[in-house]
């Protein structure tokens, strides 16, 4: 049996304790020896897998540049399991679109780009049930919360795996008329625009957590 990971989620901003609490609601099924909030560079290197969560990627970005750990994050995702979820998704993208005036940092790792706010404010957030053939054949439709979120726009390398689109019509640009992709996979990374951890259900986590145990 391959022995537990420790599994750290970014506490910096935004949603990370929602995170903190779905990992370790699976630690008695799946393996997990550990969960972290991260802060550090002492904390990330205690880490085998990370999640960026949801919050407002330019603040998340700024933090960890004066906290001292921007560049060793980028190091960290090119090497090890990482799962950003909306806000973790575009500080994971290597391009961001419709950005604030000035851009904003990135990680520089996933090979998509991504257009932040995609779905419009606050007050445009939406819930839809979508079948997703990853997170198992025959699996009951998941319950997918989007709010303030971004979207995938291109794909830029032939190795990114989509694993979720939405139908069409949902978005504020043209290319949300042929469905915008809102989940890839590629090598050690996930990215997700939706917020898996605001719903009861936990099959993104535990996701998560096999590609991390296999990786």
């Amino acid at each position: 049996m391959v022995e537990g990971i420790r599994i750290g989620v970014l506490a910096l901003q935004g949603a990370f304790i929602e995170h903190i609490h779905a990992l370790n609601a699976l630690r008695d099924t799946e393996n997990i020896k550990d969960v972290l909030e991260v802060r550090t560079k002492a904390e990330l290197d205690q880490v085998d897998a990370l999640i960026i969560p949801g919050g407002e990627s330019t603040s998340m970005a700024l933090i960890a540049e004066r906290c001292g750990i921007l560049q060793d994050l980028r190091a960290f995702v090119r090497a090890k399991p990482t799962w950003g979820t909306c806000a973790g998704l575009i500080l994971l993208a290597k391009t961001a679109i419709h950005t604030k005036k000035g851009g904003q940092q990135l990680l520089d790792a996933l090979p998509v780009t991504v257009s932040r706010n995609q779905f419009g404010r606050q007050v445009d957030s939406f819930t839809i049930k979508l079948s997703s053939p990853c997170l198992g054949k025959g699996a009951e439709p998941f319950d997918y919360v989007f709010i303030r979120a971004p979207a995938i726009v291109s794909i830029d390398d032939p190795e990114v795996e989509p694993l979720v689109q939405l139908p069409p019509g949902h978005g504020q640009t043209e290319a949300s008329e042929n469905g915008l992709l809102v989940a890839v996979k590629y090598r050690n990374l996930l990215g997700t625009s939706f917020h898996p951890e605001l719903t009861s259900d936990n099959r993104w986590h535990k996701y998560f957590v096999r590609m991390a145990l296999a990786a």
